[in-house]
């Protein structure tokens, strides 16, 4: 598991919980529970830091803060 920062919210307009990553622009997942949406934010970690891998990006460190639910 990875320390980046990950906010999860309702989205009434989705009708799904919303994980964002904020120090990893467009980094998002979703699901219907907020523990499903974080799993699935995780695999959305993963595939957004193996494309900045792939195309030489920089890759933020991140600032382990705690985990957010709104």
């Amino acid at each position: 598991m990875y320390k980046y920062e990950i906010i999860i919210y309702w989205s009434n307009e989705d009708q799904a919980f919303i994980a964002e990553v904020p120090e990893l622009p467009g980094c998002m997942a979703h699901g219907h529970t907020p523990n499903e949406a974080l799993a699935n934010c995780q695999d959305a970690i993963n595939l957004w830091l193996d494309t900045a891998k792939e195309f030489e990006r920089a890759i933020p460190r991140p600032k382990g803060k705690r985990l957010m639910y709104a």
